[in-house]
């Protein structure tokens, strides 16, 4: 199958990366050359460490490179694609825009899949033609690991589409997990209102940055602390999410902290602006508390 995936940031080079590791065509469209060039960078980079690692083999990295194919002319990469995915910033205004646009210029059988992790399948259907052919793909980060694909189905999707999305994820070596067009889905709705709980509980001074993440790892086993995990996936992606949610249901509970909204107006977005709840040297690397959460500041 022939996929183009709109979008090469880090969700969308994670996706391109995936399908083309599994055999199939991918074309990969940013109106930005210069990302396009990252997005390839990086995926070399992430092929190359799982070289070293020994679970892929330097022929196959080969491959997978030579698979992907960048555009930045959207109707050239569109051409004669069967799947789109687009993966572009979580903004509905910019979403409903992309899918106007994919239904002119994608074949009338392709099916147009987002990567939205909470705007409405159903309402980015509205704005094309085909609502029967459009669906949610929603990855997790970093796609190459993460075994989960949440499918969301809008109002409209057909049980055909469903169906290919479901058996194509499970080619990709995923988990598809089928869920209903409501803010936030699943993975959102619920992982959302926790993180939020977490600032809260860091706003009202009941517990700093990292005894909040520790008695999250150490007693519930989660991977990473909600307030670490909030940085990974990026603070203003945390409000926009929040902000479909409260929207959406109109509960106070999914009300954003007043904190991160601040935080994000503040410009600390997390990992990809160096400093959010906690610092950030070279990525990930060099983790320490945010100097405007430290012990001395909350005691203040």
């Amino acid at each position: 199958m022939k996929i183009a995936v709109v979008g090469s940031g880090t969700m969308g080079n994670g996706i391109a990366h995936t399908f083309s590791q599994f055999g199939h065509l991918v074309n990969l469209i940013d109106i930005n050359q210069d990302a396009l060039d990252r997005a390839l960078k990086t995926i070399d980079k992430n092929l190359k460490r799982q070289v070293e690692k020994g679970t892929l083999t330097a022929d196959k990295k080969v491959e997978v490179l030579l698979n992907i194919v960048t555009f930045t002319d959207l109707k050239s990469g569109l051409a004669d694609v069967d799947l789109v995915i687009e993966a572009a910033t979580e903004d509905l205004g910019l979403k409903l825009r992309i899918f106007k646009d994919l239904d002119t210029f994608a074949p009338a059988e392709a099916i147009l899949a987002s990567n939205t992790s909470s705007i409405s399948i159903t309402k980015i259907a509205s704005v094309t033609s085909r609502p029967d052919k459009v669906i949610g793909m929603h990855f997790m980060n970093p796609v190459p690991l993460m075994k989960l694909v949440e499918v969301i189905r809008g109002y409209g999707t057909s049980d055909e589409t469903s169906s290919v999305v479901v058996n194509l994820s499970r080619g990709l070596n995923k988990t598809p997990t089928e869920v209903n067009d409501y803010p936030g889905f699943i993975a959102n709705r619920i992982l959302m209102p926790m993180i939020n709980e977490a600032i809260y509980s860091l706003y009202e001074g009941v517990a700093g940055v990292e005894e909040i993440d520790t008695v999250m790892k150490l007693g519930m086993a989660h991977p990473m602390g909600p307030l670490q995990l909030a940085d990974f996936i990026g603070l203003d992606v945390c409000l926009s999410i929040l902000s479909v949610l409260y929207d959406g249901f109109g509960n106070s509970k999914y009300a954003p902290c007043p904190l991160l909204v601040n935080m994000v107006a503040a410009g600390k977005k997390g990992i990809k602006s160096g400093e959010g709840f906690y610092q950030y040297t070279n990525g990930t690397k060099e983790i320490k508390v945010s100097k405007k959460f430290s012990k001395a500041d909350l005691l203040s």
